[in-house]
């Protein structure tokens, strides 16, 4: 018995200290991230990947920053090989959680990349994916401020692309910025960007 209560002791001992480890390194890489280190943020984020491989914030952070730094990207070899392990990245967020919405939004954020890389080939392609993962999105997470930012944010660009109005969306950037002052994380990493860029939305196309 006293051997099994030293098992367990030593056990949960070593299940806090693999947390700790986790969350000190998450916590460093969003440090060099807030230090405008990007890519030495996804290199820590991708290294607690490998050493907590059922997590999916660790790769959802390596895709979110090869995403971001996607846009206004003009180099095609370099778009595509950032593109290839962000996406590589998200398979891996979605494969150690389903039906997440945060992904849904980032994987939807993947496919806009390209059409602002080039509108008059990806345009018609890869649009309706994007509609699609902002609508499966919305349905899994009807309340989620960075969910329904993301697909008013959509939403607004294509009425802007095509002289449509853009008023019918400014109720939806509103409501983002409603939730935002309420949303709790689920998790200490959990996603919370969005409020100062709903706010901004809200300001350019909505006054």
């Amino acid at each position: 018995m006293k051997k099994l209560l030293l098992a367990t002791v030593l056990l949960i001992s070593g299940i806090g200290l693999s947390q700790t480890k986790y969350e000190t390194g998450m916590q460093k890489a969003f440090d060099l991230w807030q230090a405008e280190k990007p890519w030495e943020a996804a290199n820590l984020f991708e290294r607690i990947t490998q050493a907590e491989p059922e997590k999916w914030l660790p790769p959802y952070y390596v895709a979110q920053i090869n995403v971001i730094n996607g846009f206004g990207e003009k180099d095609k070899a370099k778009l595509t090989a950032q593109q290839e392990k962000a996406q590589d990245f998200i398979n891996q967020a979605k494969t150690n959680s389903k039906e997440n919405a945060e992904i849904l939004v980032l994987e939807a954020q993947w496919y806009t990349v390209w059409i602002a890389f080039d509108g008059q080939q990806y345009g018609m392609k890869y649009s309706g994916k994007v509609q699609q993962l902002y609508q499966e999105a919305l349905q899994l997470a009807p309340n989620n401020p960075r969910v329904i930012l993301s697909k008013a944010e959509w939403d607004i660009g294509s009425a802007t692309y095509f002289n449509q109005s853009v008023e019918p969306y400014c109720k939806d950037i509103q409501r983002a910025i409603d939730l935002f002052a309420t949303f709790k994380p689920e998790d200490k990493f959990y996603p919370t960007y969005g409020e100062g860029r709903a706010k901004e939305i809200f300001e350019s196309n909505c006054k």
